[in-house]
């Protein structure tokens, strides 16, 4: 599919891409023809391109995938790579997506540190304000997972339309960007614009836990349906449980890379904005559980894999039915 869609394009591809990807997407033991017959049937073109993605991401891993990084391969993100296009919806679930990073102390908090990152960041995001945010940490210990909640102030700097906010506390930076969404590539300039304001005023050590977080909001028309019908993330409720509810809560914590990184996924209903509708969020937050498992030089090497990863199981959720909704 992928060949196929750059030769349209009017592309030449080399040799040595053809055979990488026939390397990828070809079953052991079966030969190019077999292997093309086999692809054929696949009832989505994308499939070619979640199996390159999921090598990335799965079979290699951020660090030792460094050289595939670099290649240009179509159909998978990194480095200078024509990037892995997700797939676009006209009206996509997603109402923020927000990036965190929480820095190694190296020294005590400077108080000037906002104010010296708004200055580097004011022409596109001129609005400033102080905010109390409820904040809650969660890490990974040895007698289990360990959660803390804490009241910090915060300096956020918005942009005109409210749609885009760096926000700056003592060793923290959080970047969120509101609906609309449009793609990760016109988001990510957003995170490493602060990223990089933020370090150059502090000049962290390193990173005690990054975050990735797409917090989806979903509304079926209906007055009652079958969760079944929408989504392959949903409640089980046995033979023997009444099976008409009138709220769910549910949610799961998937380990990934040996426990370093945690995902975790979270679906419950909401009221609706309009009558005879069901509503539901869709939560995904994928974290560094393990504290200075990845080196600042590797944040957004991290954050892609991140992405791939949140855009994967955000798929695995749906039904082609709900994915219909989202146009």
């Amino acid at each position: 599919y992928l060949l196929h869609r750059a030769s349209r394009k009017g592309r030449n591809q080399s040799g040595c891409r053809i055979s990488f990807l026939g390397i990828i997407a070809r079953p052991v033991g079966v030969s190019n023809r077999q292997g093309a017959r086999q692809l054929k049937i696949l009832h989505r073109p994308a499939a070619l391109v979640d199996v390159c993605r999921d090598l990335y991401t799965i079979e290699f891993g951020y660090v030792r995938s460094y050289l595939l990084h670099h290649l240009r391969i179509p159909g998978i993100i990194g480095g200078n790579m024509d990037p892995y296009r997700e797939i676009k919806y006209g009206n996509p679930p997603i109402v923020e997506v927000v990036a965190e990073f929480r820095f190694v102390p190296s020294e005590p908090w400077d108080l000037t540190v906002p104010g010296l990152v708004y200055d580097r960041l004011r022409e596109q995001f001129p609005r400033r304000r102080v905010s109390k945010v409820l904040e809650a940490e969660t890490s990974a210990e040895t007698a289990g997972i360990h959660q803390a909640l804490r009241l910090e102030d915060r300096m956020q700097f918005a942009r005109a339309d409210e749609k885009a906010i760096v926000q700056v506390g003592p060793d923290l930076l959080v970047v969120n960007h509101l609906a609309p969404y449009s793609t990760w590539e016109e988001c990510v300039p957003l995170i490493r614009q602060g990223f990089e304001s933020y370090q150059a005023v502090t000049r962290s050590k390193g990173l005690r836990r990054i975050g990735l977080r797409y917090i989806n909001r979903i509304e079926i028309l209906g007055s009652s349906i079958e969760l079944s019908d929408y989504f392959d993330f949903r409640p089980y409720l046995g033979a023997g449980l009444p099976q008409l509810v009138s709220g769910f809560v549910l949610g799961i914590q998937s380990v990934f890379d040996d426990g370093r990184d945690l995902l975790r996924l979270q679906l419950n209903s909401t009221e609706p904005d309009t009558v005879d509708s069901i509503a539901a969020i869709l939560d995904l937050d994928y974290f560094l559980a393990q504290p200075a498992g990845v080196p600042l030089h590797a944040a957004f090497d991290w954050l892609e894999a991140a992405h791939l990863r949140i855009q994967g199981v955000f798929e695995g959720c749906l039904t082609d039915k709900l994915r219909s909704l989202f146009s």
